[in-house]
């Protein structure tokens, strides 16, 4: 068949598409599959570094993408989940369980890609259950995985002919820096290891590159894979930033300790070694080091890199951590994002465990009014250095977090034989003011997400229709700072001043609605700006609603009375000044 550079590059880089699809596919069924249980197993395997190692490449080889698992991480450091020292054990791990990709590669199963190719589409599109479709995505993608490689390979076999690239890959054997070069700069445009290492192999298989040849652009990919996370921890905490940029130190130290070795033989040898040894005796491994073809033995070098790199740099987790903490200084986490207060063990005294899940509501209410006030600042200033969307998400994390571990101990203490009446009336409060205070988290976020649908929509909103938000937003601020104050403290007084401020809010509610319909008619607003108008007074009249609530929960029985008996005052007091004002 003649040369043709046209044929290359379609069928090389339609391969590689339908390769990378086929990844991408496969690990986003593998993660519906595993669902929240994979991101519960993260939080709680990592005790100890090594279980964090264990975890990760487990997390990994489940899911097949070490980029998923190490953002993933990232974003639990962010959130005060995971500690560095934890999530580094975890970056590890992730390391070693994306050598299953390379390995599954290594077994040649182009031959049936198109059968299971047909077996996952049956699954997906002809059985209505969930997880079984689930599975078949699994399987599509496995099999579309394989489909690619086999039109990449097509492609890919003129190469050992055009000078050009023979000449490249010469030159990658006369200086092992520019292969790792090459492999840093491929991985980090295609975004991922497995497609970039699945294309090495593929490369060697047609004879286009030699072993000694694609193990630099091997190190090279794994440094190039570590791009993904760094660009996650872009705007979140200095914890998270850290562990990022453990992930490119820990591959960046395996690469400068392994190239040398390699280059002097002594890495090749631990590998046969290995191979001959250790590896033989696994399930469905056959023959020795010179029998397996060349796609498996960078499968075995890609697994023996991070394998022993992962052992030679655990016991240095302490300097790694130590090393990213002086390049990327700063206080560890903005806020912890565990409960502090709720502990297991005082659940047998009720008086005492009441008393500890009334401090972490607190401290859940501090959190929320900060994160209202927040969202209105965000608003205000989208654009702003000293709050950011990836900041403000972790607030309605820690929000959510808390109403949960929250909502969990006050149903367990609200089992237990010992509580008299009145505790089990005041656990009953409690956990309607928790489900108020995350209510109020998720009308802050709407905000945010107003704030963020403004920016892009490049809304710009009136002289009056902003002095209305300023009005409204301080009094509803005030507002909740002072229900929560009176839930603290027990004072009806200030829970009292709370039901007058919701009437207030609630008729400036309407007062500034009607303001917008006569803009609309004058043609100063426009209906894209009133829609995000109206629904930022709803949300914070919403949260005035719920400010009224948990003070009614201090008044107990006389709360709703009290309320109504404000709200008809003050709608007598509004009567007689329209009234004044039509006279005049």
């Amino acid at each position: 068949m003649p040369f043709s550079v046209q044929d290359m590059l379609f069928y090389a880089l339609g391969g590689l598409g339908i390769f990378l699809f086929g990844i991408k596919y496969m690990s986003e069924g593998l993660q519906s599959v595993a669902g929240e249980r994979m991101r519960e197993f993260l939080e709680k395997g990592t005790k100890t570094p090594l279980r964090g190692v264990v975890t990760g490449a487990l997390v990994t080889a489940l899911i097949q993408s070490s980029s998923g698992t190490t953002v993933l991480t990232v974003g639990l450091v962010n959130a005060g989940l995971l500690t560095l020292r934890q999530a580094i054990g975890v970056i590890m791990g992730a390391n070693i369980g994306t050598t299953l990709t390379a390995y599954l590669i290594g077994f040649k199963l182009e031959d049936y890609a198109l059968p299971i190719i047909a077996i996952g589409v049956i699954m997906l599109f002809f059985i209505k259950n969930k997880k079984i479709g689930n599975v078949g995505q699994v399987l599509f993608g496995f099999g579309m995985l394989f489909y690619g490689m086999s039109v990449m390979g097509d492609g890919l076999k003129p190469l050992k002919d055009w000078p050009v690239f023979f000449n490249l890959m010469t030159n990658v054997e006369n200086n092992p820096l520019l292969g790792v070069l090459i492999g840093t700069i491929f991985t980090f445009v295609v975004q991922s290891s497995s497609a970039t290492i699945g294309v090495l192999q593929e490369l060697a298989d047609q004879g286009a590159v030699t072993y000694v040849q694609a193990v630099p652009i091997l190190f090279g990919d794994n440094i190039g894979t570590t791009v993904t996370a760094l660009l996650a921890s872009i705007g979140t905490t200095v914890a998270a930033r850290r562990a990022a940029l453990t992930h490119t130190l820990f591959n960046l130290s395996g690469t400068a300790l392994f190239l040398p070795l390699f280059l002097v033989g002594i890495f090749p040898e631990l590998v046969h070694l290995a191979t001959n040894y250790f590896f033989v005796l696994l399930p469905g491994f056959e023959g020795t080091w010179e029998t397996i073809n060349i796609r498996m033995q960078i499968a075995q070098t890609h697994g023996m890199f991070n394998i022993t790199n992962t052992f030679i740099q655990l016991p240095l987790v302490s300097y790694l951590a130590w090393a990213v903490t002086k390049l990327v200084p700063g206080a560890d986490a903005q806020f912890d994002i565990k409960p502090r207060y709720l502990e297991p063990r005082l659940l047998a005294n009720p008086a005492v465990a009441l008393g500890q899940a009334t401090r972490e509501i607190m401290r859940m209410g501090r959190h929320a009014s900060e994160f209202f006030g927040e969202s209105l600042q965000f608003f205000f200033n989208p654009r702003g250095k000293e709050l950011n969307p990836m900041y403000l998400e972790q607030k309605e994390e820690l929000i959510n977090r808390l109403d949960t571990n929250i909502t969990d101990y006050l149903v367990k203490l609200s089992s237990n034989k010992k509580m008299n009446e009145d505790q089990s009336n005041y656990a009953q409060t409690l956990l309607q003011a928790v489900n108020d205070l995350e209510r109020i988290g998720d009308h802050a976020d709407n905000i945010v997400e107003l704030a963020i649908y403004s920016v892009e929509h490049k809304i710009k909103f009136s002289d009056e229709a902003l002095a209305s938000i300023h009005s409204m937003a301080e009094l509803t601020g005030e507002t909740l700072r002072l229900a929560l104050k009176a839930l603290e403290t027990g004072d009806h007084t200030l829970a009292r001043q709370v039901i007058r401020n919701e009437v207030i809010i609630d008729n400036l509610e309407k007062e500034f609605r009607e303001g917008h319909i006569m803009r609309l008619n004058e043609g100063i607003c426009t209906g894209t700006e009133g829609s995000v108008f109206l629904d930022l007074l709803g949300n914070m009249e919403r949260v005035g609603d719920h400010a009224v609530n948990i003070a009614e929960y201090v008044l107990g029985q006389m709360g709703a009375t009290e309320r109504m008996e404000v709200k008809i005052v003050s709608k007598r007091i509004a009567e007689d000044e329209d009234g004044a004002r039509n006279k005049n």
